[in-house]
């Protein structure tokens, strides 16, 4: 190429716009969760107020990162050959590390992405740099790296973990202490002072960190620093007289106010400091070349001592970055993903929990009770009780299903207030002691220290909740680790030839972005997939026999898929569709799952005269669980025997399973279509098929029986062979009993219509 830098600095342009859409796709969490937790106000709304917060804290951004020019390393160190190679390197780790985590539904930093970026790909550069030289060694990388720097941004990450949800939980301890979950009446007497305290810490949230970034700082930089107290007392009497006008005027709470002020404080903050995580590395390029240009010097003799210089804004790029922020967010549906992850992990009730218990989740838990256990031999027992009183949560509507259970407020609006004043008021007192910070640590450690504190981690939820926020925390790091390894080999090979590996590596970002976009998309379409289990709402046996025939028709026409596929896989020898079907049994077992969790509200919702639709209903999901099991070890059996590797099945054998597969594929069409048209006494006559099918199959075990002494040399075909056969009469006898089922409770349901109506004939 003739100007390999050109190309670059237009490539980390175009990255530029890529990595603000994933930041903000990550990055939404920090500033939307709390109101949408609550759902005090509209969604519409809240997006809005964030909008106008995103778009003028990006708007009058300083639009400079001082991390990438000089925070990091030390720029005279480097010539301009050197520094696009790091800045190149770090674009695309930096977009394809953050959209990752995206996917994941994880929400990371982008601060600290962005300088594990830098400090990846400076080290190796150094080294690079250093190998090259005669007269320096590994000691020298000192001279090239900011050591203290990035050992105070460490010990920052860590704190800031700790800190912010110890200082959330207790605040939140405080706050449901006076106010109780029944703060209706509460919050009208003492709502205002409440309200005024929240705001005055956002305000001086906004003031300390908000406006330090923009151009109008410096001229408000004497009037602000070291008045902070009467900034505070100020703002505490402003906003407590409009606390009492708002609450005396609209009959509304203050609690409104706090949500959305605090949603537009923290949008307006991210925006105007971190949104320098996406375009600060591009502008800093952008001036290195200008300046390059303008030297006429030899790119690899060219100092870059220009960037220890203050590097102007560029306006326009501000305006521009600004628009695509709030673009994306109401547009990314990514955003939507990583913020149901923090919602899910601090919602109050109950919830469909995204992540697995594990050993360390366990042991934490169970050294908390252990330590609440201790505690309680300490206080007095009529205090317990009138703490525990506090924390008794008011009595509500029971829930049809989980799925209604997850659609109402995640969280009530006295958490929401602290998550949003607790974060704040940490970043900003983490800026004026100069300490850095990730905000979405912050806000994110608030919101499970609030969690926690709201005892919304009970016992039925502790293990996942907190496998959940280990989950999490293990990706931050990861998140350092990997951003450090991986620009440091991208740079690597950059250094190596960059006028072929430069595109290389620009278009395996461009495949592995869209890879992620259209896995994203595919997992979204199949939570929506039309063929998925339905929860019943139904509080009488006739509705559930009604409802659940839509359940089963699909259990039958999948179970039928999967056995098919079985039999087909093995026939072929196909792994690739063995190893698909074992995942389509997965995710019918995990429908099949997620329905019995349903049990309790399904239940809590019958009617008194209608309770003998729980035995039903239970049994139901008994025999679709039996079915699932049976189907699950059909499938998984057979991809095991083919990946490992084992001795085709006989064409005997495989003819005969065809054989039994397509009595079985019969008899499940004609399940499917009688339930499917709602034709319950078309089961009679498929319960009358019992015995034909049942006849087949013991007929092809006695076969293999005689194989087995006379013929059959391989023990893994023979126990295969037997086990598929033994599953599959598991299989009929589940469907049949489930058959059964619903034969006696359709006619016990109908025969009490049928006399009432016979009666008022007569």
């Amino acid at each position: 190429m003739d100007n390999i830098y050109l190309f670059m600095l237009i490539a980390i342009t175009v990255l530029a716009v890529a990595d603000i859409i994933v930041g903000v796709s990550n990055d939404a969490i920090n500033f939307l969760n709390s109101a949408i937790g609550s759902k005090a106000i509209s969604l519409r709304t809240i997006m809005i107020v964030a909008s106008l917060g995103i778009f003028i804290g990006a708007v009058f951004s300083s639009g400079m990162m001082e991390v990438a020019r000089k925070g990091i390393f030390v720029p005279a160190m480097f010539n301009f050959e050197d520094i696009m190679y790091i800045f190149m390197a770090v674009m695309i780790t930096d977009i394809l590390l953050l959209d990752f985590f995206n996917t994941l539904g994880l929400p990371t930093s982008t601060t600290v992405s962005i300088v594990f970026n830098l400090l990846g790909a400076a080290v190796v550069m150094s080294l690079i740099k250093i190998g090259a030289s005669d007269s320096q060694t590994i000691a020298d990388l000192g001279s090239y790296i900011n050591t203290e720097k990035a050992i105070t941004i460490i010990s920052g990450i860590v704190m800031s973990v700790f800190i912010a949800f110890t200082i959330g939980a207790i605040v939140q301890w405080f706050s449901r202490l006076v106010f109780t979950f029944q703060y209706e009446n509460k919050i009208k007497n003492f709502g205002a002072v409440f309200g005024a305290v929240c705001l005055t810490a956002i305000t001086y949230f906004i003031f300390l960190k908000g406006l330090k970034g923009t151009p109008y700082y410096k001229d408000l930089k004497g009037l602000v620093e070291g008045n902070e107290i009467y900034i505070i007392l100020c703002s505490f009497a402003l906003w407590l007289t409009v606390s009492y006008a708002y609450q005396a005027i609209t009959k509304k709470t203050i609690l409104l106010v706090v949500i959305a002020v605090g949603t537009f404080g923290l949008a307006l903050a991210f925006s105007g400091n971190d949104l320098v995580n996406f375009i600060g590395v591009p502008m800093a390029a952008y001036h290195s070349y200008d300046a390059w240009v303008a030297s006429g010097i030899d790119p690899a003799m060219f100092s870059m001592e220009v960037l220890d210089k203050k590097v102007p804004a560029e306006p326009v790029l501000l305006f521009v970055a600004g628009g695509i922020m709030v673009l994306t967010l109401w547009f990314s549906k990514k955003a939507k993903t990583v913020a149901e992850t923090e919602l899910s992990l601090s919602r109050q009730g109950d919830t469909h929990e995204k992540f697995e218990p594990n050993a360390l989740s366990r042991g934490v838990v169970k050294g908390v009770s252990w330590l609440s256990e201790a505690v309680s031999f300490i206080i007095p027992k009529p205090t317990q009780e009138r703490i525990g009183r506090s924390f008794i949560k008011p009595e509500t509507v029971a829930m049809t299903t989980k799925d209604q259970s997850i659609d109402a407020p995640a969280f009530d609006m006295i958490r929401a207030s602290v998550n949003l004043m607790v974060a704040g008021v940490l970043i900003a007192i983490a800026t004026s002691m100069k300490l850095p910070l990730s905000t979405t640590y912050v806000t994110f450690m608030v919101a499970m220290g609030t969690s926690f504190a709201d005892r919304a981690w009970g016992r039925e939820s502790a293990v996942y909740r907190v496998a959940g926020v280990l989950n999490v925390i293990g990706g931050w790091f990861g998140t350092a680790l990997g951003a450090f390894i991986a620009s440091g080999v991208v740079v690597f090979l950059i250094k190596w030839n960059p006028s072929v590996m430069t595109p290389i590596l620009l278009l395996v970002t461009v495949f592995l972005l869209y890879r992620n976009y259209t896995a994203h998309k595919n997992k979204a379409k199949n939570a929506a997939d039309e063929d998925s289990l339905k929860e019943t709402g139904s509080r009488s046996v006739q509705g559930v026999i009604q409802e659940s025939a839509d359940n089963i028709a699909n259990v039958i026409k999948r179970g039928n898929r999967i056995y098919t596929n079985a039999v087909k896989g093995l026939g072929k020898q196909d792994l690739t569709l063995l190893k698909k079907n074992s995942k389509q049994i997965d995710k019918l077992s995990t429908e099949v799952d997620s329905l019995r969790d349903n049990i309790f509200y399904f239940i809590k919702n019958l009617d008194e005269t209608s309770v003998r639709a729980s035995t039903f209903y239970i049994n139901i999901l008994g025999y679709l669980q039996d079915m699932t099991q049976s189907l699950e070890y059909i499938s998984k059996a057979s991809h095991k025997h083919i990946n490992n590797n084992h001795q085709k099945l006989k064409f005997s054998q495989i003819k005969e399973l065809k054989e039994v597969d397509d009595k079985i594929e019969s008899l499940f069409e004609e399940t499917k279509g009688a339930f499917e048209a709602r034709s319950f006494e078309q089961i009679g006559s498929i319960l009358n098929r019992k015995k034909e099918v049942y006849d087949l199959v013991k007929e092809k075990i006695e076969k293999q029986v005689k194989r087995t002494r006379t013929e059959e040399s391989s023990p893994k075909n023979t126990t295969l062979y037997f086990s598929l056969l033994l599953e599959t009469k598991d299989l009929l006898n589940a469907t049949m009993n489930l058959l059964e089922e619903y034969h006696t409770s359709h006619d016990s349901s109908i025969e009490p219509a049928t006399i009432e109506k016979e009666e008022s004939t007569e």
